[in-house]
C-alpha cells in the first residue's frame, strides 16, 4: 500500500526538508524544522492531561526549536467525561482547550515550521480536524489538517466480544458509555507522509505521538530487528514525554533539591537509531536529569516488556545517562514485535454514589466516630445501598493550636444503581442528626443528592479485527496494515541473575523512612496501581532489591494484604515496579478509595520505615 506505514521512506515532505507549500517559509531567518537537518528531529509535548497549563503550547512553539510538537488530552476518566460530553452534543466529544489553544498556535507552529500532532480528537477526531480547518481559515493560516479513525468501537463494525480483564464479560453495547481502542503510531505516520501539518487523533497509546512522527521522519521498518529496536527507542521517549512536566520536576519525590515551581515542558531530540535525549527549552523551569526520567518511566508500567500496537519495548534495556545539564540520554533500548491483540477501554456508568464527610473535633474521636456510624446505619436500614463504606482519617493533632487541627474526618461513601437510595435518604441521615449526635457535630459540606459514578474495563481484541484508518489532508482514507511479525507477550520471570549482590550481613541499621534512600512514582490502569521504586546509587539498589520484596510491600502497605501483588525488577534503571491488582476496584472514575489514581501511593510507601542499613543514610 502507498501510504502504509512501513513502505514509504522518511517524510519526504517533512520538516527537515523545508518543502516550499504555499506561506511555508523559504529564506530569511532559519525555521526550527531546518535547524534539525543533521539526523536529529525535536518532537516537544505541550500537554499531559485535558486541563494542563494552558500556555504550554505557545511557550513550546516560542522557546526553542522543534520538528514536532505533540499533546497529550486522553486518560481513562477523560473518556468518560467526553463520553458524557457526546450524550448531550453528537458533535461534541473533542478537548475544546486544544481548538482555544491553536487560535495562537496555529500562526506560530506555520511561522516555525513545527507540525502538531496531538490525540485532542478523543471522541471525536473528525469533527475537531474539521473545526482545525475551520479555524485556519479565519485566522488566515494554510494548514493541511488530518485525522486517524478506528479506535471508537461504538461507531465501527466491531466484533462481538473481546477478552476481558476486569470485572465485566469483555462485551460492549446497552450501557457502555465509550469503547476505544489503543492505536498505534502508523495511523499519524501515514498522515505526516502526506504531508499534513496538524494530526488529529482519537484514543491512540500516548507514545503514538511520538513513534508515529517519528517513523514517518526515519523511515524505521517494524518487521526488521532494527526498525523495532528504532521503533521500541521512540516508544520510550514519548513515555517520558506523555505526562508533560512529570519529565522535568514535576510531582518528583526529591522536589526539595530543585526548584520546580513552574517546570518547563519536555522534548525528545530523537535519532534515526531511536536513542533520544530528553531536555527542555532553554531558559525553563524545572530539571531534567536521570532521576525524573527514571521517575517518569516507571510511571503506570508493568513488566520489562512495555507493549503496544507499534512494538514491544523492552524496558530492562533501557539506559539513562546524564549528558550535560537537563539532558538525558537514552540508550540501548531493544524492541520486539507487538502482541497479536490490541487493548481496548470501555467506560460505563457504574451506578449512583454519595459522600458526606462527618468532622470529629478534640476528646473521644472513637467514641464520637461509633456513635454517628451507628445512628446513621440505623437510619439506613430501611433501604441500605448496595454498597456502605466508611473511613476514619486521624487528622487531628493533641493539644491543637487551631480547631481545624484538632479535627479528624469521618467519610461515609455509599452506592447504589438507584439514585434514590444514595441520594435524599443519605443526606436526610446526616443532617437529622444535626442536634441529636456527637458533641461539636458537622459536616464539612451538605449532603448532595448524589451523582453518577464510572466504572473501567479493559478488553483484548485481535488487531485484525479492528480497521486502522488515517483520512489524509486531501480526503483520502487509507487503511492501516497491521504489523506482519507479533508475539504473544509474556512476563519477564524474576530470577537470581537479576538481582544485584547484597550489601554485607550485620551493617548496622536504624528505623528510617524508605524515601530517604529511594524515590517512587504511582499511578491507575484501570482497576489496578502502579508503584515504581527506584534507589539514587548502585549500594541503594543492592539493599532495596532484596529488602522490599512483595512481601514487605504488603507489610507496608496494608490494603494490598489481600490482594495479588506483582513485582518486577529494571535493573538497568536500579528500579522495582510493583502492580496491585484491584486496589482501585473498577477505576478512577468509580471513586473507590481516598486517592482513586494511586497518585500519592509512592509517596505513602516512601514514608513508613524500614531498618535500614546506616551507611545508606
Amino acid at each position: 500500500m502507498s501510504d502504509g506505514p512501513t513502505s514509504d521512506g522518511p517524510m519526504s515532505d517533512g520538516p527537515t526538508s523545508g518543502r516550499p507549500t504555499s506561506g511555508r517559509p523559504t529564506s530569511g531567518a532559519t525555521t526550527h524544522g531546518e535547524r534539525s537537518a543533521q539526523g536529529v528531529l525535536r518532537i516537544g509535548n505541550a500537554s499531559g492531561f485535558y486541563g494542563d497549563r494552558f500556555d504550554a503550547l505557545r511557550e513550546m512553539l516560542t522557546g526553542g526549536p522543534l520538528d514536532v510538537l505533540t499533546g497529550d488530552y486522553l486518560a481513562e476518566l477523560t473518556m468518560l467525561i467526553l463520553g458524557r460530553d457526546r450524550m448531550k452534543n453528537p458533535d461534541a466529544g473533542y478537548a475544546k482547550t486544544f481548538l482555544r489553544q491553536l487560535e495562537e498556535g496555529l500562526g506560530l507552529a506555520h511561522e516555525r515550521g513545527v507540525r502538531i500532532v496531538a490525540n485532542a480528537g478523543g471522541l471525536n477526531p473528525a469533527g475537531l480536524a474539521t473545526a482545525v480547518r475551520e479555524l485556519a481559515g479565519r485566522v488566515g493560516v494554510p494548514v493541511r489538517v488530518a485525522h486517524v479513525e478506528g479506535d471508537d468501537l461504538l461507531t465501527g463494525d466491531p466484533p462481538a466480544r473481546g477478552t476481558g480483564t476486569g470485572t465485566g464479560t469483555g462485551t460492549w453495547g446497552e450501557g457502555v458509555l465509550t469503547a476505544n481502542v489503543y492505536l498505534g503510531g502508523a495511523g499519524i505516520a501515514a498522515c505526516l507522509r502526506a504531508g499534513a501539518d496538524v494530526v488529529i487523533t482519537g484514543r491512540v497509546t500516548d507514545a503514538a505521538l511520538v513513534t508515529g512522527p517519528a517513523a514517518a521522519h526515519f523511515g524505521w521498518d517494524p518487521e526488521t530487528p532494527e526498525g523495532r529496536h528504532a521503533l521500541a527507542g521512540a516508544v520510550v521517549a514519548g513515555h517520558v514525554l506523555e505526562c508533560g512536566t512529570q519529565a522535568t520536576g514535576g510531582n518528583y519525590s526529591f522536589f526539595t533539591r530543585h526548584d520546580i515551581r513552574r517546570p518547563g515542558f519536555p522534548l525528545a531530540e530523537i535519532h534515526a537509531d531511536g536513542s533520544a535525549v530528553v531536555t527542555k527549552h532553554p531558559g525553563t523551569g524545572g530539571v531534567v536529569d536521570v532521576g525524573t526520567v527514571t521517575a517518569q518511566l516507571l510511571y503506570e508500567t508493568g513488566g520489562a516488556r512495555y507493549a503496544g500496537p507499534d512494538v514491544t519495548a523492552r524496558l530492562d534495556t533501557v539506559r539513562l545517562a546524564q549528558d550535560g545539564p537537563d539532558r538525558v540520554r537514552i540508550t540501548g533500548v531493544r524492541g520486539e514485535p507487538p502482541p497479536p491483540t490490541l487493548k481496548a477501554g470501555l467506560t460505563r456508568i457504574g451506578g449512583w454514589r454519595n459522600e458526606v464527610v462527618f468532622v470529629l473535633t478534640g476528646l473521644d474521636i472513637e467514641a464520637k466516630a461509633r456513635l454517628v456510624r451507628e445512628q446513621v446505619e440505623d437510619a439506613l436500614a430501611k433501604r441500605r445501598p448496595a454498597e456502605v463504606r466508611w473511613e476514619l482519617a486521624r487528622t487531628d493533632h493533641p493539644d491543637a493550636g487551631t480547631e481545624e487541627t484538632a479535627s479528624a474526618l469521618l467519610r461515609l461513601v455509599v452506592r447504589d444503581s438507584d439514585p434514590e437510595a444514595v441520594g435524599r435518604a443519605v443526606g436526610a441521615a446526616a443532617v437529622e442528626l444535626a442536634l441529636a449526635s456527637y458533641p461539636g457535630f458537622h459536616v464539612s459540606a451538605p449532603p448532595g443528592k448524589g451523582a453518577p459514578y464510572g466504572v473501567f474495563e479493559a478488553v483484548y481484541l485481535d488487531a485484525a479485527d479492528v480497521t486502522h484508518m488515517a483520512v489524509l489532508p486531501d480526503g483520502r482514507r487509507v487503511t492501516v496494515p497491521n504489523p506482519v511479525r507479533t508475539r504473544a507477550l509474556e512476563p519477564v520471570p524474576e530470577t537470581a541473575a537479576l538481582l544485584p549482590d547484597p550489601l554485607p550481613a550485620g551493617l548496622p541499621t536504624r528505623p528510617a523512612p524508605l524515601g530517604l534512600v529511594a524515590g517512587a512514582r504511582s499511578g491507575d490502569k484501570g482497576g489496578d496501581a502502579n508503584v515504581g521504586v527506584w534507589a539514587r546509587d548502585e549500594d541503594g539498589w543492592r539493599w532495596l532489591a532484596h529488602e522490599l520484596t512483595t512481601e514487605r510491600f504488603r507489610q507496608l502497605i496494608p490494603e494490598s494484604r489481600e490482594l495479588t501483588v506483582v513485582r518486577h525488577l529494571l535493573p538497568n534503571l536500579r528500579a522495582l515496579n510493583f502492580t496491585v491488582e484491584g486496589l482501585l476496584g473498577e477505576g478512577v472514575a468509580a471513586q473507590h478509595r481516598f486517592d482513586p489514581q494511586a497518585k500519592a501511593l509512592g509517596e505513602w510507601l516512601r514514608a513508613r520505615h524500614l531498618d535500614i542499613p546506616e551507611v545508606l543514610l
